[in-house]
């Protein structure tokens, strides 16, 4: 393994209590609210931010230990951390930016041009080799600051939203890009992000902060078949309903569900936005949950659109553009609902 750590830091009002291991070729997201303790987190791990309490190991090498003494300076750490806006030499091209990394680690200057000029051709950017900083994209950028961490052969990266400084046009193709440039990295990599979308593409497991705890971990399917929390829930674009059961029958607050699989005590529910059916009558048949409600708001996503539903039970459904059209549904109509039981996923809270 080669990260293991207790991370314990009081930071103002954040009380940070995490243990976090990672392995050898592991990427890991970081994912939470505002204030949960991401970037603290990948602070501390540089040694940007000592620990209140704890340990961190990398290869079984202690860099932390406010207990025995310990605290490695940053410099002297076998990682390389990438922020948020690259923090590019403005004065030096994109070689000399990349070349300071192995430099600054007491490597000749000839070699570190060789070396710099290698990782600028992998990341597909030999051309801007001698451009400066404000000749370059936000992407072209980006691949800069990671060429300048990779360049020092890290055991430990660290990339903190490394893609929210770009356009919607660019995110995607440099999403890809990194993601490729990853999987050849042997060391082990944190990277902190408010996107689930880079968080499936870039990461192998997921963490998620809130409150300066974990709250869940596992693999993007783990994390949303089962989440422990609304803002798991929203984060993944699901509903999630804490309720009561006593068989197949979830209460929920001023409501209840029928579900397909029989449980007792506290549950969560889990509904699909797309299971969420809308309809402007009374739907015939006999679906288990129906029920009449209103729609609060509206919001095209390409050819989809997510309409939120108010009380009894606040839902959000996914329906196709075309079907919004038919259905006339506007913020503020009422609206038919049904859900199927065997469309539900219930599990003990």
């Amino acid at each position: 393994m080669s990260v293991d750590a207790r991370i314990g830091v009081d930071l103002g009002t954040l009380v940070l209590d995490v243990d976090l291991h990672v392995e050898d070729g592991e990427v890991v997201a970081l994912l939470g609210p505002n204030g949960a303790g991401k970037t603290t987190l990948l602070r501390a791990l540089a040694g940007l931010q000592p620990l209140t309490r704890g340990c961190i190991a990398v290869d079984g090498v202690v860099l932390d230990d406010p207990a025995r003494g310990v605290l490695v300076p940053p410099e002297r750490r076998p990682g390389a951390f990438v922020f948020q806006d690259h923090l590019l030499f403005p004065h030096l091209s994109a070689r000399a930016n990349v070349a300071f990394g192995p430099r600054s680690r007491g490597v000749a200057r000839s070699t570190a041009d060789e070396v710099a000029t290698t990782w600028l051709e992998r990341m597909g950017l030999g051309p801007q080799a001698d451009d400066k900083p404000r000749a370059l994209s936000g992407g072209q950028a980006q691949r800069v600051a990671l060429a300048r961490a990779l360049a020092t052969a890290p055991r430990l990266l660290l990339l903190d939203e490394p893609l929210s400084a770009l356009d919607v046009t660019a995110r995607g193709a440099v999403r890809r890009e990194l993601r490729h440039h990853l999987r050849a990295f042997t060391g082990s990599c944190v990277v902190v992000t408010h996107d689930p979308l880079d968080a499936a593409v870039i990461a192998d497991r997921l963490v998620i902060l809130e409150g300066g705890s974990v709250v869940q971990e596992g693999t993007v399917a783990e994390v949303t078949a089962r989440p422990r929390s609304t803002y798991v829930a929203e984060l993944m674009g699901i509903n999630l309903l804490p309720g009561s059961s006593e068989g197949a029958t979830v209460q929920l607050d001023g409501a209840e569900l029928t579900v397909a699989d029989a449980h007792d005590g506290p549950v969560f529910v889990v509904v699909a936005p797309s299971a969420v059916a809308l309809y402007r009558e009374r739907p015939a048949g006999s679906p288990r949950n129906v029920w009449s409600t209103m729609v609060t708001e509206l919001h095209l996503v390409g050819d989809r659109a997510r309409v939120h539903l108010g009380p009894p039970i606040p839902l959000v459904a996914e329906v196709t553009a075309a079907a919004l059209a038919e259905l006339d549904v506007t913020e503020g109509a009422p609206t038919w609902v049904a859900v199927k039981a065997t469309q539900l996923v219930v599990y003990p809270r």
